[in-house]
């Protein structure tokens, strides 16, 4: 099994050939920092998604330590690695972790094709290999296919599964005790007290994702969250939200938007693979101060992946 610099390595490659190749070109080994070759690298790393701030931040540090890089005593890849690590590692531990809870409540958020689906069957996976019982409820009433498609994943991981009843009624409003409901917020209330009752371990609930700018669907989660609390005081534990790596500056608004609604504890970033623009890790983290927990590096099993900074940041520049 490839190791984690390795995964992260191959799933950058089309950032790293795309875009930050450009930079073994303006920057080869022995050249010169100069005005114009900064302004050639900061157009680089805007279309890398980095943002602004993280942008001009490697500029400055670049420009700072000019004398070193002239001299050859620095290299300039080595200089921008060092200050986009010290943007992305504020956070002291990123890791998904169960904690003294039971269950130990996860929620997944996200616009519809980011990857939740498969984000949850991994994560289950994951739990289930270090011998933890699992139980997913599907809360996205409104896609039969998704709903489908979890089961198939729930069924591999070993498991447990939560859905609708099609046409019952929301009973989470008079009679929260009674069977799940058609509505969401009752199945995922029914999953936590099923978990509690037989000592489940972790709970994942799916959830809808319609439209990140829609308001309902933002009313709709606040009610999962909130219901899910009075199943279980302190619960949801954990609320992660799945981006797609490939969709770039939209995965930064719909995190801004997923964030301001909710509490977003970290982001899985999906599809890390598959997009010329990774800088976008480093734009979320620096632009909202939320951790990226998880980033997906693959279509295997195993490929979704604890993020680690220095380990990312040294794949984004590697000569």
């Amino acid at each position: 099994m490839a190791n984690m610099f390795e995964k992260i390595t191959q799933s950058l490659v089309k950032t790293r050939d795309r875009l930050f190749g450009s930079l073994k070109t303006i920057l080869p080994f022995g050249g010169k920092i100069t005005d114009e070759v900064l302004e050639e690298v900061e157009e680089v790393l805007y279309e890398a998604d980095l943002g602004p701030h993280a942008a001009e931040h490697l500029i400055g540090e670049l420009r700072r330590r000019a004398g070193e890089i002239n001299r050859g005593e620095t290299d300039p890849f080595a200089v921008m690695r060092e200050a986009v690590f010290s943007i992305i590692n504020r956070f002291e531990d990123t890791r998904v972790r169960v904690g003294n809870f039971s269950p130990h409540v996860i929620t997944v958020v996200g616009v519809n094709g980011a990857g939740k689906t498969t984000t949850i069957g991994k994560l289950a996976m994951r739990f289930r290999s270090e011998g933890r019982s699992v139980l997913i409820a599907a809360c996205d009433t409104f896609r039969a296919a998704a709903v489908e498609q979890l089961g198939v994943w729930a069924d591999r991981a070993g498991a447990e599964f939560i859905r609708a009843r099609p046409g019952a009624p929301d009973h989470t409003k008079h009679n929260p005790g009674t069977p799940s409901g058609a509505d969401a917020a009752s199945v995922a209330y029914d999953a936590v007290v099923r978990a509690k009752a037989r000592g489940t371990d972790v709970v994942i609930v799916d959830t809808a994702g319609r439209l990140h700018t829609s308001r309902n669907l933002m009313e709709e989660l606040k009610k999962i969250h909130k219901v899910i609390g009075k199943s279980m005081e302190s619960a949801p534990h954990e609320t992660l939200l799945v981006l797609d790596a490939t969709t770039g500056q939209n995965a930064l608004r719909q995190a801004e938007v997923f964030g301001s609604s909710l509490k977003v504890s970290g982001i899985v970033l999906a599809k890390l693979d598959g997009t010329a623009k990774g800088g976008i890790v480093v734009s979320i983290i620096d632009q909202l101060g939320i951790p990226v927990k998880l980033v997906g590096t693959g279509e295997g099993l195993d490929d979704l992946r604890d993020f680690d900074p220095a380990e990312f940041a040294g794949a984004l520049f590697a000569r």
